[in-house]
């Protein structure tokens, strides 16, 4: 058995899965850099009596675990208190949270079937979710009902009992209930509508304009920008902070397509007295028949690396250009 192979074939699918229990993509690519580090010093006491694929995620689970019960649990603003109104009273001071991150669709290997057979699992809203989860809690919801483990399985790994697992499940699955959006929310428009809806958003917000995104946003759309703590609930507040945040003119923006947690995406540069585009932000789309129902935009520049893109541009096909530069 080649090792390495076997570990450069579940990659992808152990970010995610550490990405589930941390809601960080930063995070879980340290855990499963320490998952590999154990696996590789405990590789001659595998007795193959489960395959290597069961035999990591038994690992990473236990580095994961043991990894939260120093780290809090990751948030996103609408969780911390009530909508803002007023675009100039942002909310920019530091807090003391951990935010919420976007996991990039490309680090699952560009192999559709595990896009779209962890796509529920890993959409932003039920990554929230779970955060409000236990650590041994979310590792049982994870593990049954994402991976379809047997519940003596889940036991076993946990040092707990059948029961303690059931129960554990029962607790988790409720708790979602009343956190996480209901199934048939999760439903986007056809191909053809949400192509069409991408391309409009796009070109609207290079020009900024705002009468097309208008038409573009749902009327109960929701828009937050970690690590901005302030954030908008209904599309007149969130067209009243664009308007007041979003400089308006053509050839100040370039919005380059991307995906996140199975969810359609974002890069924005902003372009800089410099006349380079800076990253801006990650835009991560939530889309219904209606439209644009919510816009998590992550600002932070250094995520872009994890997409695959440049921190600066001259335009839009241009690579990186050298160091980064601070977001406009």
């Amino acid at each position: 058995m080649n090792l390495e192979d076997e570990f450069a074939r579940y990659r992808g699918e152990l970010v995610a899965h550490c990405y589930r229990m941390f809601g960080s993509l930063h995070d879980a690519e340290d855990a499963v850099q320490e998952t590999y580090l154990r696996a590789w010093r405990g590789f001659a006491e595998f007795e193959q009596r489960s395959s290597v694929r069961t035999w990591l995620y038994r690992i990473a689970t236990r580095v994961c675990l043991n990894a939260l019960r120093h780290s809090s649990r990751r948030m996103v603003p609408s969780a911390l208190g009530a909508p803002g109104v007023d675009p100039d009273d942002l909310e920019e001071r530091a807090l003391e949270t951990s935010w919420l991150e976007p996991f990039p669709d490309l680090l699952l290997n560009a192999d559709p079937a595990l896009v779209v057979g962890t796509r529920q699992s890993l959409r932003l809203a039920m990554v929230a979710a779970l955060q409000h989860l236990p650590p041994r809690q979310r590792a049982v919801l994870i593990l049954r009902d994402v991976l379809a483990w047997q519940a003596s399985e889940v036991a076993g790994l946990l040092d707990t009992t059948t029961a303690a697992v059931n129960s554990s499940l029962q607790r988790a699955r409720a708790e979602l209930v009343r956190l996480a959006p209901a199934e048939d929310q999760f439903s986007e428009p056809d191909e053809p509508v949400r192509r069409a809806l991408l391309d409009r958003y796009a070109k609207a917000f290079e020009k900024a304009d705002l009468v097309a995104l208008e038409g573009l946003l749902t009327q109960d759309t929701r828009w937050e920008m970690p690590p901005i703590p302030t954030w908008f609930d209904g599309r007149d507040d969130v067209l009243r902070l664009l308007r007041a945040k979003v400089m308006p003119g053509d050839g100040l923006r370039i919005v380059v397509e991307t995906s996140a947690n199975g969810q359609p995406a974002f890069a924005k540069y902003v372009r800089g007295r410099d006349g380079v585009f800076h990253a801006h932000s990650i835009e991560v789309l939530t889309l219904t028949g209606a439209g644009v129902s919510s816009v998590l935009a992550f600002h932070r520049a250094d995520l872009f690396g994890s997409f695959g893109l440049p921190t600066d541009r001259l335009h839009r096909d241009e690579g990186a250009l050298g160091p980064d530069a601070p977001p406009n």
